[in-house]
This record gives C-alpha cells, sequence and structure tokens, in this order.
C-alpha cells in the first residue's frame, strides 16, 4: 500500500492524539534547545544536600520530571474513570 493511502484509513480521534504527541514533541525540543543554549552554572539546594549543575541540565531534569509527572496523572485518571464507569455498569445491570 502506498504510504500517502495510510492517512486516509486514521480516524479523527488518531488525528487528535497525533497532533498532540506533536506538539508535546515540540515543547520538549524547544525546552532542551533553550536549556543548551545555558552553560552557566545554579546551585540547588536539597533538604540535606547541595549541588551545582548547568541550567542545560537543570531545564532537562525538570521537563523531563514534569513530562513523567503528567503522563503518571493521566494514566491515574483514566484508570480511575474506567473503574468508575465499569461500577456504574455493574450497578445498572444489577437492578
Amino acid at each position: 500500500m502506498p504510504f500517502f493511502l495510510v492517512f486516509i484509513y486514521i480516524r479523527r480521534s488518531d488525528v487528535r492524539v497525533y497532533l498532540t504527541l506533536f506538539i508535546i514533541l515540540i515543547l520538549l525540543v524547544a525546552a532542551f534547545v533553550f536549556g543548551s543554549q545555558n552553560n552557566q552554572l545554579i546551585t540547588l539546594n536539597y533538604l540535606i544536600a547541595r549541588t551545582e549543575i548547568t541550567v542545560a541540565t537543570a531545564v532537562s531534569i525538570f521537563t523531563g520530571l514534569g513530562f513523567l509527572l503528567g503522563i503518571l496523572v493521566t494514566f491515574l485518571w483514566l484508570l480511575v474513570r474506567r473503574s468508575k464507569k465499569a461500577l456504574t455498569k455493574n450497578k445498572s445491570q444489577e437492578t
């Protein structure tokens, strides 16, 4: 099958997912490009430690952590939503 015909079979919801992933990818690339341009050292103070890292490293770490936390919250939200739907479906079948 030719490559351009693949796009004919994409559903509307799939386009939304692909567009969202594309926008997230662009934002992540922009964050990493911004961070890589800054070679200054910053000091991060933890509760029990202190470290000096470059701005590029800090931006990379915190952008990645934010992305992973967002994915985790999204999956947990979907799990709760699906379990609520299953619970209401079971209750309606019992009555």
